[in-house]
């Protein structure tokens, strides 16, 4: 049936149906054995949660979903997904959802040099988003509902997963490039453009955010005037290049405590602060308690 085109009615309730028999009935995700793709069932609502996302298309089959980014709220569900481009420090929560209808979703990993090799073939788009963001919604073309559909169907016949997901996972890229946020996609993957540029500068901060943050010598790298490449890295992530390290080591210490079980100043030194009086402040500031309070409320949720 993975070749068969279905209405879009029908697409959505296979997508509801596959994802309610993969996940537990009391929420969580299951890592499919198609690469890159997870099913996502939550029962509960909550507040916003600081996190990171990576590069992913997000396709809710049931249920609405908020995610913020910077004073920027997006909310998505069915008929529109979420697209993240590149590595972006947000804010999200479960709008909707209850045992008795659970919010469910799939979500699929971008390939960045998937994107790079279909990008020169794929003509840009007409109409690209007012604002240079690295994620936007957008609603769910039939096409590329039929997609996801077809590629969520290899789960029925899993002999047929190691050939035809390369194909439906090409075919999912290629029709968000040709998209409201294909010339984003396009920018942030085509070499030597200023998306790239800004991208390569966030993947150097995700790797050595431990470092002390020269904004001029970041710039340096992206081959930018300081004043222009803090432009594009504010517009595109909504944050200052300072801020963006800050996340990433609030966000590492948060991990480290959390599933390896470092204390406070352990996880405070480990990311690259040298007061842990500071630590403190900013990471209450972020997570809205102190370590060790955000640390036991997260493990007795169940989020360990």
């Amino acid at each position: 049936m993975e070749n068969r085109r279905v209405s879009v009615g029908t697409g959505w309730s296979i997508l509801k149906d596959m994802i309610l028999r993969s996940t537990p009935a009391d929420g969580g995700s299951y890592k499919t054995p198609v690469s890159g793709m997870t099913f996502h069932r939550q029962i509960n609502n909550a507040d916003p949660k600081p996190h990171f996302m990576e590069p992913v298309v997000i396709v809710v089959a049931q249920g609405t979903k908020l995610v913020r980014i910077g004073s920027q709220e997006y909310y998505y569900g069915e008929n529109v997904c979420f697209v993240c481009g590149v590595d972006m420090p947000v804010a999200s929560c479960i709008m909707e959802a209850a045992p008795e209808k659970p919010y469910l979703a799939l979500s699929l990993h971008l390939d960045a040099g998937l994107i790079a090799n279909l990008a020169s073939r794929v003509p840009p788009p007409e109409k690209t988003p007012g604002c240079f963001r690295g994620a936007m919604a957008q609603k769910v073309e039939p096409d590329l509902l039929d997609a996801f559909v077809r590629l969520a169907l290899l789960l029925e016949k899993p002999e047929h997963i190691p050939v035809m997901e390369e194909l439906l996972i090409r075919e999912i890229h290629y029709r968000l490039l040709a998209g409201p946020f294909g010339g984003i996609l396009r920018s942030l993957n085509t070499f030597g453009s200023q998306g790239h540029q800004i991208a390569r500068a966030i993947a150097w901060l995700r790797e050595n955010y431990r470092k002390p943050l020269v904004v001029e010598e970041l710039a340096r790298r992206a081959n930018m005037a300081q004043s222009t490449f803090h432009k594009y890295f504010k517009e595109l992530t909504a944050l200052s290049p300072l801020q963006y390290q800050k996340r990433l080591r609030l966000a590492e210490a948060q991990n480290l405590m959390l599933a390896k079980g470092y204390d406070v100043t352990q996880a405070a030194m480990t990311v690259g602060y040298e007061s842990a009086t500071q630590f403190i402040r900013e990471y209450k500031r972020l997570f809205g308690e102190p370590p060790k309070k955000n640390i036991r409320n997260l493990k007795s949720a169940g989020n360990i």
